[in-house]
Parts: structure tokens; C-alpha cells; sequence
């Protein structure tokens, strides 16, 4: 093979790493210092502040050691490149069969013609179409969602042959058809508008369905309708397996004459006895129901919401599979989880930009990126449980022979028969085999298992994004997600699987402490809590917890902190964002640490003492057409009166009276000169002050629904009045 052989991808490291190492080492030495100073001015007993600076110090330490932690994936990161041209080469009947599933689970969170649209998007890859093998798993079991995909079969006879003739990107035809893509295509006027008008008229049927709630009358004695009874519910219904488009079938075929990819519509039985593990039990319904249908050694998952915006994704991925010398150990091939509706300052720091392109970099360099659900291509090998050895080798024919045989009614019971509700009972489905099961992190814990069991994976970061999907629009959306993370992170952590108990020996500790990066989010609540609240009381009553500027030791608090926030301006700006779009994510990691964050430490401390279970709410793809306006123009949508809005602006208030507070003292009682030892603390609670600025604005000026409540109004001022003043006396 040695001279025949012709990588299909290949690796670079980042540039500037030496640099970053000379800074990372300075860093360190500042840390080092803070926590000697600490550690050698702790106040005698008796002396006002003793308990307050100890606190302090331990929040100082726990900073210290979780940058250490963060360190790891910024110390030696990687970037991925392909050569699809050199994978072209090949015969393409030697490529492998993929399977694509996309899993939705409410009509109404998730609307059926945003589902069908990624599903229209999978079809339409740039892949041999008979090599393709579409499911669309609906965890409701809704009628509605299997109408949108029948309407859906009939139209991809028509897009798929326009995608593929005039190359269209993205092959989403709502994303496509949108104001967000500029159509210049080699397709003439007159086709174009005919393709529009013939989805606008499909989309149009689905919407009246879902609005009237039922399917027309007619279509009840149709093949796959008579499924549905009127006793059936999203937590009360029976399997349903059908197969829409059989792609063995000669006869079903596209406008063009050529062949179709099969289309597969999947809901598992759901009973109200039984738990369905949410996303997880999907998942593994899918892998059971697929080894029955089409079987493909290739397996790639996306939510329902992340439409495919690269036709060439399935190539560039197959380029690490298919390399002879470097691709035989590589378990999975991550793609960034992107979003198209991010506003031009990334109001609620949904991008993730640096997690892009810093963190999973830095993760692939340890041996193995993140698996994070959505836009990932995996073997079904190493989600069957299958350990790697060095005697692997795949059966890239894999589902040909299947294919060929059993009539798709055959087919459709056999797989049935799969996904029932009692078929994992008594098996390892859940633990060793398909995704586990009891985290609220189910693709990060199944990740880390892969890897565990000698498999890597990859992170590729394309020019032409491959998926693209839809952000959360309002302030609650986005900590609910957060906190969702942050809990199921944390658990990991806190259970056997932790990284540094179920990797040692397994994967490196580079990649160990990357994982713990996620992993301590929610811990991470605690310290950041004190660090807002107790300086600024302190301030309040003019007890110093911080050198004067006039000391040496100055010198360390102020590097430490001006070089982590120029760093990290800097690192951002290089990713994408602007300088208000900064200023943002810094906002958005106070109030996740200050909400989401302390809700998932409460929440995994309850599962684990068994007071609670493990919850999954579905983050909403859609929103009204006010808070849409409002998110448009960067503003904050609050209107409700959530526990994490109280806290939210309780911090904000209590800062605010600290600072006026704090600075009418100074002056009344020891003048401009009074300030030296309070100096950090003013600082401090200036930029608390600084960064809840949108918040006062919510308490205070708006009038819109998108505002504070005069409920939360109240108690926010309440809480920082009664600490201000248990402070003075």
C-alpha cells in the first residue's frame, strides 16, 4: 500500500501555540501568586472580613484550577482537511450505504414543515441516491408529522432532480426559498418560480392540516394512515413502521427517471407504564429499526431542526472512514451544531463560536472531539457496543445483501417488532449498546463510552457549513438549555463515568480534562455567586477584600485579570465575533453561571438523593411575532415571571445599591483617598453594574410584553434591600 497510498485527509496544527504557551505559563505564575497572597493576608481572628476573604479565597482557587482545566484544549489544537476530489476517484459503487436519522417529538414545538424541510435536505445529498436511506423518527406518534412526510415523498421527486441539475445549496427548500438565500442559480426564472410555488402550495396543505389538527378524510384508508386510531396519543400509541419510498423499488423514481433514497417513517411505541428514555430511547429505536431495513455501516444523526447546508457533507465525512492508513480506528466524525438565525451581535451567545473553533480543535487534538447529537456521522459499529481492536475491519457492503431481499411489508413488521416498548427489557440497550441511557447528556456520556472503548473521532469545521439549525430567540429558551447541559455534564462527573475515573488508561488526559471542562459548569455557579454578591456587601460596609493599588500585590490581580479578558477578546474576535458580540457572551456566562448553572447543581444533587427524576424540555423552534421583532433588534425577551428572572435582577439590584451605596460612604466619610483599598471592589461592582445594564432597562423603561414583570420588580427589590441592610447593621 506504501506507494499506492494517497491520504483522504489530512491534520495541521493551530499556529501561534509557542506564543500562547509563553502567555499560559504567565498566567499560571499570576494565578500562583494570587493564591499566596490569600493564603498570607488572611485577616486575624476577630477582624472584620476573616470569614468573607476565606470565601473568597476558595472561590479564587476553584478559578484558578478550572482555567488550568480549560487549558487543555487550548494547548496544542488541530484542524482538520479533506480531499473529497481524491475520494471521487473511486468507483462510486464502492461506496458505503449511509443511513440519515432525524428525529422530531412535538408537531407543535417543532412544526412539520421545518422537519420536513432538513428531511428534504438529507435526500437531496450529493451521494448515490440508492446508497441513501432517510428515517424520520416522531416520538409523538402524531398523524400530522406522517402526513407532512407523505406530502414530503411526493415532492422530493421533483426537488431532488432540481437540486441535483442546477446544484442548489442549501438543499433545504425552506432555507432555500427564503429571504436567506440570494437564488443565483443556472436555472432559469421560470423554473424557479414553479419549483417555489409547487413547495409553497405543499407547505400551505401542512399548515392548514396542523392548524385544523386532523387529516383530510379522504386519506384515512390510504396505505400508513390507517395506523392511526382516534384513541391514540403522543404518550399512548402503538409502533408504527412505514416505509414511504422504497428505494430497492425500480418503479418509484424521480421526475428525472433516476432512482429515489428510501424514506422511512419511525414511531416507537410509547405506553405510559413504560419510561421512553426521550431522546436516547429514540435513537436506539432507530438503530434496531434500520439494521432490519437498509443496515448501512454508516450512520449520521441530526435534530430535526439542522438542515443540511453542505451537499458534499456525506463525502467529507466518508474521507476519514474510508482512509486506508489513518481511518480504521476513527469511531465518529463531529460537525459543529451552527445556527442561521444568530443576529449581528449574537444577542444571547448562541454561536458558540470559540466552543467551535477553539474547544473541539483542541478536544481532537487528545484523540477524540465531543459527540454533541446533531451533525454527527458514526459507525454503526461503535454504537452496536462494539469495542476497537486492532484486527477491525469494516464490511463496507454492509445492508447491500438485506436490500435485496424481503418485500418492504416484511420489512415493516420485522422492524416493528423492534421497537416496542418491552424489547430492551433484560438487555444491555441503554448501557452497553446504542446511546445510554439516565443523563440529560445523553450524546456526551455516549461520546465518551465510544472513546472509552478504543475508537477516536474527528472534528471537521468546513468553509460551507454543513448544518445549519435554529437558535433559541428568547432569554428563558437559552438557560433552559443551558441548564439542561450543565446538569447532565455534571452528572457525568459526578458518576462512574466520570472522565478521569472511566478514562484513565482509556483516553489521554488531555481529552479528560476537556471533558471536565462541560463537566463543571454547574459548580462553576457557586463561586461566581459569591464573587457578585459578597464584595459588593463588603463594599457596602468599607471592608477591603483586595490589595490597594499601591501595593505590589497589585500587580498579579490586575495582570490576571486584564490578560484573560484581552485574551479572550482577542481569541473572539479571531472567531467571528464583534466586539459587541463579546460584551454579550460575557453577560450571557454571568447569567448562565447565575441561573442554569445553579439550577443544574440543585437539580443533580436531588436526582442523586432520589428526591427527583431526570426531566427533557424541548427547546421551541418557534416564537411569537413580537418577540421575533425584538430579537431581531438585539433586545432582551423576558416576560415572565421565572425564579431565574428573580435571581437575575435581585444581582443586578443588590450591585446597584452597593455601588451608589458604596461611593456616597466614601465620600461623605473618608473622601477621594478612601477609595485606594476599595479600588478593585468599586471596579468589581461597576462592571456587575455595567454588564446588567439590559436588565435595568427591563426592571425600569420598557413597556413592551418582552419586559420584567412588576412581580419580579418587586421581589428583585426586596431581596437587595433586605441584604443591604442586614450588611450596614
Amino acid at each position: 500500500m506504501g506507494e499506492s497510498y494517497e491520504p483522504l485527509f489530512e491534520t495541521k496544527q493551530a499556529k501561534g501555540r509557542l506564543a500562547y504557551k509563553l502567555f499560559a505559563c504567565s498566567m499560571l505564575v499570576g494565578i500562583c501568586l494570587i493564591w499566596f497572597y490569600r493564603a498570607t493576608h488572611v485577616p486575624g481572628w476577630g477582624e472584620q472580613g476573616r470569614w468573607a476573604w476565606m470565601g473568597i479565597f476558595i472561590a479564587e482557587l476553584w478559578f484558578g484550577f478550572y482555567w488550568i482545566i480549560t487549558q487543555s484544549v487550548r494547548w496544542s489544537p488541530i484542524h482538520r482537511y479533506t480531499h473529497t476530489e481524491k475520494l471521487s476517484q473511486r468507483d462510486e459503487i464502492e461506496l458505503p450505504n449511509v443511513d440519515i436519522f432525524v428525529c422530531t417529538a412535538d408537531p407543535i414545538a417543532e412544526p412539520p414543515t421545518l422537519v420536513i424541510s432538513t428531511v428534504l435536505s438529507a435526500m437531496a445529498y450529493n451521494y448515490p441516491p440508492e446508497k441513501l436511506s432517510v428515517y424520520l423518527s416522531d416520538d409523538a406518534g402524531s398523524v400530522l408529522t406522517f402526513y407532512s412526510l407523505w406530502e414530503a415523498s411526493h415532492f422530493a421527486k421533483h426537488w431532488i432532480p432540481f437540486c441535483k441539475k442546477y446544484n442548489v445549496e442549501p438543499r433545504s427548500p425552506a432555507a432555500y426559498f427564503s429571504k436567506l438565500c440570494d437564488p443565483h442559480d443556472a436555472c432559469s426564472p421560470t423554473e424557479w418560480s414553479s419549483m417555489k410555488n409547487l413547495y409553497e402550495e405543499m407547505a400551505n396543505r401542512i399548515d392548514s392540516v396542523v392548524m385544523l389538527g386532523k387529516i383530510p378524510e379522504e386519506l384515512g384508508a390510504n396505505k400508513g394512515f390507517s395506523e392511526w386510531s382516534s384513541g391514540m396519543t403522543s404518550r399512548n400509541h402503538p409502533p408504527i413502521v412505514q416505509i414511504l419510498i422504497d428505494g430497492r423499488d425500480q418503479g418509484l423514481i424521480d421526475s428525472d427517471g433516476n432512482a429515489l433514497p428510501t424514506l422511512v417513517y419511525v414511531a416507537r411505541e410509547k405506553r405510559p407504564q413504560h419510561h421512553h428514555n426521550f431522546k436516547a430511547g429514540a435513537m436506539n429505536a432507530l438503530i434496531r429499526a434500520s439494521s432490519e431495513i437498509s443496515n448501512s455501516p454508516i450512520i449520521l444523526n441530526v435534530d430535526c431542526d439542522m438542515y443540511s447546508n453542505n451537499s458534499e457533507s456525506i463525502r467529507h465525512a466518508l474521507c476519514f472512514f474510508l482512509d486506508e492508513e489513518n481511518g480504521h480506528d476513527i469511531g465518529f466524525v463531529q460537525y459543529p451544531q451552527l445556527f442561521h438565525n444568530i443576529t449581528k451581535n449574537d444577542l444571547y451567545d448562541n454561536s458558540v463560536n470559540v466552543i467551535t473553533q477553539v474547544d473541539h480543535p483542541g478536544l481532537d487534538s487528545w484523540g477524540g472531539t465531543l459527540y454533541i447529537g446533531t451533525g454527527c456521522f458514526h459507525r454503526r459499529e461503535t454504537l452496536s457496543g462494539r469495542k476497537y481492536g486492532k484486527d477491525y475491519k469494516e464490511d463496507w457492503k454492509r445492508g447491500v445483501e438485506r436490500k435485496t431481499t424481503s418485500s418492504a411489508c416484511m420489512l415493516e413488521e420485522r422492524a416493528k417488532s423492534l421497537i416496542t416498548c418491552t424489547y430492551e427489557h433484560n438487555t444491555q440497550w441503554g448501557q452497553e449498546i446504542g446511546l445510554k441511557y439516565d443523563c440529560a447528556v445523553e450524546d456526551v456520556i455516549t461520546g465518551l463510552l465510544i472513546q472509552c472503548r478504543g475508537w477516536k473521532s474527528v472534528f471537521i469545521n468546513l468553509q460551507r457549513k454543513a448544518f445549519l439549525g435554529v437558535a433559541p430567540t428568547t432569554l428563558a429558551e437559552s438557560l433552559v438549555q443551558y441548564k439542561r447541559w450543565s446538569e447532565g455534564n455534571f452528572q457525568i462527573v459526578l458518576s462512574k463515568y466520570c472522565p478521569f475515573i472511566l478514562g484513565r488508561g482509556k483516553i489521554k488526559l488531555g481529552l479528560q480534562m476537556g471533558y471536565c471542562i462541560y463537566g463543571l459548569w454547574a459548580p462553576n455557579s457557586l463561586p461566581t455567586l459569591y464573587y457578585l454578591v459578597i464584595p459588593s456587601l463588603c463594599l457596602l460596609k468599607g471592608i477591603s477584600l483586595f490589595p490597594k493599588i499601591t501595593s505590589p500585590w497589585f500587580v498579579p490581580f490586575a495582570y490576571v485579570t486584564i490578560g484573560k479578558h484581552v485574551y479572550g477578546l482577542v481569541e473572539s474576535l479571531q472567531c467571528g465575533n464583534t466586539l459587541a458580540g463579546w460584551w454579550n457572551s460575557q453577560r450571557m456566562w454571568i447569567l448562565r453561571r447565575t441561573t442554569s448553572f445553579l439550577y443544574g447543581i440543585i437539580a443533580t444533587i436531588l436526582k442523586l438523593l432520589g428526591i427527583s427524576k431526570m426531566g427533557f424540555t424541548i427547546t421551541a423552534k418557534v416564537s411569537d411575532g413580537d418577540a421575533s421583532k425584538r430579537y431581531e433588534q438585539e433586545v432582551m425577551e423576558f416576560g415572565s415571571s421565572s425564579s431565574m428572572f428573580v435571581i437575575i435582577a435581585a444581582i443586578a439590584m443588590l450591585n446597584l445599591f452597593c455601588l451608589v451605596g458604596g461611593l456616597r460612604k466614601l465620600v461623605v466619610d473618608g473622601g477621594i483617598m478612601g477609595l485606594e483599598p476599595l479600588f478593585i471592589q468599586i471596579l468589581l461592582c461597576g462592571l456587575v453594574v455595567a454588564i446588567h445594564l439590559p436588565i435595568y432597562e427591563a426592571l425600569f423603561i420598557r413597556k413592551d410584553k418582552g419586559s420584567l414583570p412588576l412581580s419580579v420588580a418587586f421581589l428583585s427589590l426586596g431581596f437587595a434591600m433586605l441584604a443591604s441592610l442586614l450588611t450596614i447593621v
